[in-house]
């Protein structure tokens, strides 16, 4: 065992080493994205490597250059692949080479952004106070970063559950409080369930709306079981629209359903993980009207604004509610009128974090490096993608369209030409894995009214139309080669 170093810090006892060290990072960082179209989008980790990956914890220094040089022999070469431009499995950012150093900025500072008086609190203030501008939500309104829209989404359930419950939740919890009740599409997101199930609510709170041909929640059955819900002695608290829904992109209709909220006094939250940020695009923002009327609002900035993961947003109609469910701080952590103490209100009033990271740093980085204007184009450019590769398809008698292209989602299924019908299900689910595995092209499969189809979700900056031929000609290669091992 090594002796006890008293007295020696944990900083770089050559400096001027540790920053070629650096350079040589850095360089390899930018080298990883300017060559990402040189690579595999996505590949298996390696036996070997999950070996060295699984190795017992090292009681002794390997040094920095050992490392580095691991992590970028060991790990980058097998990322999830969402920074390749022919990744559109699941709906994920791509990230930017500006956004990854002012990752790196914000960990020199190592900030805690739970509260007090420093200037990453007046960074993620100012980011707020922009998210505010694009929503057209009050001055007085509050909001809060987060991981991702699933702990946003945690965040408002809590306070629309607090300030909907004829019971102070915080003080006295749920016992006794009437059933409440919260609606959303079938096509909602599974972190809402999730979200009830942790707020102590249950599975049972959440009642699923049908939706109408399009995926859109259908508003007729939402009037119908809120009456229903009533009759039963039940209360009724929350409506879960989705900005984007996470199979099809469908956008609720926001505005009717925040006249429905409003005439029944309850409380409107809107899902736009990454439909939201359609507001940045001039073409394309009437389609999000009513969203300015929401209650709380959640979406993420690392999906299609392309910051690095993780960052999320939720934005709350009233501050005085938002503290409420939230604040409370013990003596230690009091503020003061001046000082390092001052800056109130603290981040840590409004959210379930006390330490929190410097999140917004890469926010503000990548809007100031780009401009609204430029992120707005590039998702633009991702609906007209969609499309065209719903052109594409259209081309084709063996592939199959199997939901209208709202926005950046496309889902179609492959049927090819054969005279004995074929599992058909089975067939797509074997070409999305066949691709996959190939690593050139990445697409998902999710369900559609119960069918197996090809999910291609279209948030990445970096896809060009030649990517999305690309992919028409493998779906047919692939489905070629499945159907023949059928027959």
């Amino acid at each position: 065992m090594s002796g006890f170093r008293r007295g020696v810090s944990l900083d770089p006892v050559d400096w001027e080493a540790y920053r070629q060290l650096a350079h040589r990072v850095v360089n390899c960082s930018l080298d990883y994205l300017r060559d990402v179209r040189q690579r595999p989008t996505w590949l298996p980790v390696p036996a070997g490597v999950r070996a060295q990956l699984e190795a017992p914890l090292p009681l002794e220094p390997d040094g920095a250059e050992r490392a580095f040089a691991d992590a970028i022999r060991l790990v980058m070469p097998f990322a999830t692949g969402n920074i390749h431009p022919r990744f559109w499995g699941w709906v994920h950012g791509s990230g930017t080479m500006g956004g990854a150093l002012a990752q790196l900025l914000a960990a020199a500072m190592n900030s805690n952004v739970g509260g007090r008086n420093h200037g990453a609190v007046y960074v993620e203030r100012q980011v707020l106070q922009w998210c505010r501008g694009l929503f057209a939500y009050p001055d007085d309104s509050s909001g809060i970063l987060l991981s991702g829209t699933s702990m946003a989404t945690l965040v408002a359930l809590a306070v629309a559950r607090n300030s909907g419950s004829e019971l102070d939740v915080s003080n006295e919890g749920l016992s006794g409080a009437q059933a409440m009740v919260f609606f959303a599409s079938t096509e909602a997101h599974a972190s809402v369930q999730k979200a009830l199930e942790l707020l102590g609510l249950g599975r049972r709170a959440l009642h699923l709306i049908g939706v109408d041909q399009d995926f859109r929640m259908d508003l007729a059955e939402l009037r119908q079981a809120i009456d229903r819900e009533r009759r039963a002695a039940r209360r009724p608290v929350c409506v879960i629209a989705t900005a984007g829904t996470v199979n099809t992109g469908a956008i609720d209709d926001l505005n009717a359903i925040a006249s429905i909220c409003k005439a029944e006094g309850l409380w409107l939250h809107v899902d736009g993980a990454f439909g939201a940020l359609l507001t940045l695009v001039p073409q394309l923002a009437s389609r999000l009207r009513g969203i300015e009327q929401a209650d709380s609002i959640a979406f993420d900035f690392h999906k299609w604004l392309h910051v690095p993961y993780d960052a999320g947003c939720v934005l709350i109609r009233s501050r005085e509610k938002h503290m409420a469910a939230f604040s409370s701080r013990p003596d230690y952590l009091q503020s003061s009128p001046s000082g390092l103490a001052g800056g109130d209100p603290w981040f840590c009033d409004f959210g379930p974090e006390l330490s929190r990271g410097f999140r917004a740093l890469p926010v503000w980085l990548t809007i100031k490096e780009h401009g609204a204007r430029r992120l707005g184009e590039k998702i633009l450019e991702n609906c007209e993608q969609a499309a065209y590769l719903a052109t594409r398809i259209a081309e084709h008698a063996e592939l199959e369209l199997c939901a209208t292209v709202t926005i950046n989602i496309v889902c179609f299924r492959f049927l090819g030409q054969h005279s004995v019908a074929p599992d058909l299900d089975g067939v797509n689910e074997r070409i999305v894995a066949a691709l996959q595995d190939g690593g050139d092209v990445v697409p998902s499969a999710t369900k559609l009214r119960g069918r197996t189809v090809i999910r291609v979700a279209i948030t990445n900056h970096r896809s060009r139309l030649a990517d999305f031929d690309r992919l028409i000609e493998q779906v047919l290669a692939c489905g070629a080669r499945v159907l023949e091992t059928c027959s």
